[in-house]
């Protein structure tokens, strides 16, 4: 659909333009191999369509994911007389679909209006469509100023160019040389015929689909194919067949489900509390999930779980009070985080005046963020005397951790600069640890109404503070992980390898201690 309004669009700079467009275009799309994608993908979205209609147990869902179904069941039938006078007279009856004829067609009958309306109805349709499969994805969050800017002007853009060609033909001379094209009576009332079949069969199968939905739903209560779940002081029938959060959302019982329910995260999580063979075993994307969280054999995804009989079910994450969205809209992502603390800074607190502290803390905050944004990563987190930065934000893991060690070396020349400044004025120098770990985590904002901040969630950041402790145990400047050299491709064969057990992790960790970030050469792993 991109390209056929980027042809209307051309029409702002004169009909003959987009005609010529338009010879290219259609050379393109009426190509048998095109021909056949093109009738085989509307067909596989009709049905795919009607499928899910059917399928879905409830249609209480978030309120974008009804508006793109909403807009979808409308488009067949506002699209219905544009196919038909287009493709199939073309088809059929060699009927020319130039912007000469098709334009003079359109607005001499309504001026564009139903026109219009289909054009933003199926782009809206498409753009959200887009938007649930991409949202997310890291490098779609970074450029989504760019689709969505590209979403806004295209139509726009196409629908001037519309207007600009109606008003040229508008402004040719009576008739123009085109209505004689289209007198033909027997071929006209032919077309409209056919396009009236075309909708009443879209009206049809729609029907059918809804009408199987209420014989399913009779058969399940006749049958008694129906089952209890009990909810915290509360028991509901559902009809067998349902997931938990179908369950959940049909009746209204508040139930967090930060990825709309396709098992993506883990926040419609449950404990099962009645008996777990009526939990049919988890499959493999819910099994990765789980295994992920370290969950226990009670705890399933609601999205995912459909009982087979009566069972207790408690949501252990809490949902926003009132309705109201938590604002999180976090990605996965592999990234690799940095900490930094400084050392001795309670001894220094001890001998200085508060408004000093301050002024020693805002120069190593500015020391340390400059490294990191010279390097690549983002500065995030200033608490206390420590820092947190984060890197891998539109890059692979391997820049990550490369970006990491080149912003702990130019940490260190920072510091090693200041050492004698702080030395004179404060009567000592600061010295600093570091640890850097790499690994899968959940990048977005948190926080509490508008106290939201950026920052990353996981295993990985856990992991990176831990590191960074040990380097007061090894008394070294900077520890990482083997997965950090690994990805930067350092050799680590002459540095000290250690394989330690870190708190709040079940396997042992494989760190490296460095007693300087510039004993590690960046150079010879293609920094």
């Amino acid at each position: 659909m991109a390209t056929h309004l980027a042809n209307h669009a051309v029409g702002l700079v004169s009909l003959a333009a987009a005609d010529a467009v338009r010879v290219g275009f259609v050379a393109v799309w009426r190509t048998l191999p095109l021909t056949i994608v093109f009738y085989g993908a509307l067909c596989v979205h009709i049905l795919l369509a009607l499928a899910a209609l059917y399928d879905r147990r409830t249609l209480r869902i978030p309120p974008l994911e009804l508006a793109r179904i909403a807009l979808g069941v409308c488009i067949p039938f506002l699209l219905a007389t544009h196919f038909v006078g287009t493709r199939v007279a073309y088809e059929l009856y060699g009927r020319e679909d130039d912007y000469a004829s098709i334009v003079w067609r359109i607005w001499s009958h309504d001026r564009g209006y139903g026109q219009l309306t289909l054009m933003c109805i199926a782009w809206l349709h498409g753009c959200l469509g887009i938007h649930f499969v991409l949202r997310h994805r890291i490098r779609y969050r970074e450029r989504f100023y760019l689709f969505f800017a590209f979403a806004v002007m295209l139509p726009v853009l196409a629908a001037l160019g519309y207007v600009e060609m109606a008003r040229e033909i508008d402004a040719r001379p009576p008739g123009g040389g085109l209505a004689p094209a289209y007198l033909d009576l027997v071929v006209n009332t032919r077309l409209q015929t056919a396009s009236r079949w075309l909708t009443t069969f879209f009206a049809a199968a729609g029907g059918a689909v809804l009408l199987a939905r209420v014989v399913r739903s009779w058969r399940e209560r006749l049958t008694a194919r129906t089952i209890t779940l009990a909810y915290p002081g509360r028991k509901i029938r559902v009809p067998r067949g349902w997931s938990v959060l179908e369950a959940s959302r049909a009746h209204r019982i508040p139930h967090l489900s930060l990825c709309g329910g396709r098992g993506r995260c883990s926040t419609c999580r449950v404990r099962i509390t009645g008996e777990l063979a009526h939990a049919p075993p988890p499959l493999e994307a819910e099994q990765a999930t789980l295994r992920r969280i370290g969950a226990d054999p009670e705890i399933r995804l609601a999205c995912q779980l459909r009982p087979t009989g009566d069972l207790g079910v408690t949501p252990l994450l809490r949902p926003a009070p009132s309705g109201r969205s938590t604002g999180y809209a976090g990605v996965e992502h592999d990234v690799a985080i940095l900490f930094i603390d400084l050392r001795r800074w309670t001894t220094l607190s001890e001998q200085h005046l508060p408004h000093d502290l301050a002024y020693v803390l805002d120069h190593f905050f500015e020391l340390v963020g400059d490294a990191v944004r010279g390097a690549g990563g983002v500065p995030n987190q200033f608490i206390g005397d420590s820092v947190m930065a984060i890197f891998g934000i539109g890059t692979d893991i391997a820049t990550a951790s490369r970006q990491a060690l080149a912003a702990a070396r130019a940490i260190e020349a920072g510091m090693e600069t200041a050492k004698e400044r702080m030395r004179r004025h404060f009567g000592q120098s600061l010295e600093f640890g570091i640890g850097i770990h790499a690994g899968l985590a959940a990048v977005g904002e948190v926080g509490w109404h508008q106290t939201r901040t950026f920052t990353a969630i996981g295993d990985a950041v856990n992991t990176a503070a831990r590191v960074q402790e040990l380097c007061k145990s090894y008394g070294v400047r900077l520890v990482v992980s083997q997965r950090v050299l690994q990805a930067a491709g350092v050799d680590a064969s002459k540095l000290a390898q250690h394989t330690v057990s870190v708190r709040g992790r079940t396997e042992d960790l494989v760190i490296y201690a460095i007693g300087s970030p510039s004993d590690i050469e960046l150079e010879k792993s293609g920094a």
